[in-house]
């Protein structure tokens, strides 16, 4: 069994970016934050940018990454983390950690792997701190404790899960470019819907609509092992929904009766801590049992003579109905809500029905193939959690090469 070390004894140097914010200068030399930081990328376009003088001064402090660092952010989200595999010369705050591997003993590549995986991760955050902005300190970082085998073996298990992420990256790009494709049609059709060159009619959702219901609000119990799929926020994505991992309750007949799901309602969340999330909805297009819904979302019904389900739904997840819907929340206690009554006043460009259903026609094709790639995508990911899993518990040591 490989020993396991902290990752201060893995490191060179465990530091940090600049502990003040240089000036932006437009141009020269990127300053990263944890927001152009993430796992496969470092944004080097929409980031800040310094002079030649303040990149000296960030150098000299050792807050000037270099290749084969690896960045984990430890302010605000914790445990983003990035293996530097770029020369170009940037600066970081002081919201990013900057780990430099010693040489000889850590593989940079299998060391960005072994922070990402869930045991190191759950290290790292039990130990986060503040309660305004959530933090881990360099001083707690340095004792989170990794495997770590020979160096030889580390470039194995780093070259297994490399193989085993570009599948997944490949099956991600995939379904970006379907939805690019989605986009375009949908703009071909009906025009940018903001400023709506067509002049579609204007029309508010509540003359839509023909019955929103909030969900069922008691949570199952310890002892219940749940016989009926009661959908929570996380299940519903942009335009679908994930049953992947269901959430079960055993329900009264009046409960069941009450919350049920009918294919064709939208199911729409109506409050969440991340206003982005609030107004994400999805249409339900039918499983293989009853499904149900928590009060974290609305299930709409449609006047289906005057809206088809699939138009309104790409409607109001684009930039239309995310600027609408951010017109009519409401923020209380760190919570961000829309009610039924904001929801009615949402207003949208309203063509034809004849014309929604042919974007929908259009578009099903596309939707099958997105089903097939998103069900891929998750088969990969439970093969990269697997590996991960026995990997950083040594599992995959002693298989064969």
């Amino acid at each position: 069994m490989s020993p396991l070390i902290t990752v201060e004894e893995a490191c060179e140097i465990v530091t940090d970016g600049t502990h003040y914010t240089p000036k932006n200068t437009g141009n020269g030399i990127p300053f990263l934050t944890v927001k152009d930081v993430t796992d496969s990328e470092m944004d080097f376009v929409n980031c800040s940018f310094i002079t030649t003088e303040d990149y000296i001064a960030a150098k000299e402090g050792n807050s000037a990454p270099q290749k084969g660092d690896v960045l984990f952010s430890k302010d605000g989200t914790v445990g983003k983390v990035h293996v530097v595999t770029t020369n170009r010369p940037f600066a970081v705050l002081s919201s990013l950690a900057i780990l430099r591997p010693k040489k000889n003993t850590v593989d940079s590549m299998y060391f960005g792997h072994v922070l990402r995986s869930p045991t190191v991760l759950e290290d790292a955050l039990k130990r986060k701190t503040g309660s305004a902005i959530r933090r881990i300190i360099l001083s707690d970082l340095k004792k989170v404790k990794i495997l770590l085998p020979s160096l030889e073996e580390q470039k194995r298990i780093a070259d297994i899960l490399d193989r085993a992420e570009a599948l997944r990256a490949k099956r991600r790009a995939i379904l970006a470019q379907l939805d690019e494709l989605v986009q375009s049609i949908f703009i071909d059709m009906f025009g940018d819907p903001i400023t709506n060159p067509k002049e579609w009619e204007i029309c508010s959702i509540g003359a839509l609509l023909t019955d929103v219901t909030n969900g069922l609000t008691r949570r199952r119990k310890g002892s219940d092992e749940g016989t009926d799929i009661v959908l929570r926020l996380r299940d519903i994505r942009e335009g679908w929904i994930d049953f992947s991992d269901v959430n079960r309750i055993s329900l009264s007949y009046q409960e069941s009766s009450r919350y049920k799901i009918s294919v064709n309602d939208l199911l729409f969340i109506r409050v969440n801590g991340n206003p982005d999330y609030v107004g994400r909805c999805a249409l339900f297009e039918g499983f293989s049992e009853p499904v149900y819904f928590n009060d974290h979302i609305m299930r709409v019904k449609t006047d289906q003579s005057k809206v088809d389900g699939k138009f309104l739904v790409y409607m109001l997840n684009g930039p239309r109905g995310k600027r609408e819907i951010a017109l009519h929340r409401k923020t209380s206690a760190g919570q961000h809500t829309i009610n039924q009554d904001g929801l009615g006043k949402i207003e949208i460009p309203l063509p034809p029905l004849k014309i929604q259903q042919e974007f929908a026609f259009r578009t099903a094709s596309i939707e099958k193939l997105k089903t097939v790639h998103k069900a891929s995508l998750a088969e990969l990911d439970d093969l990269f959690s697997s590996l991960q899993y026995r990997a950083f518990r040594g599992e995959l040591e002693h298989e064969s090469h």
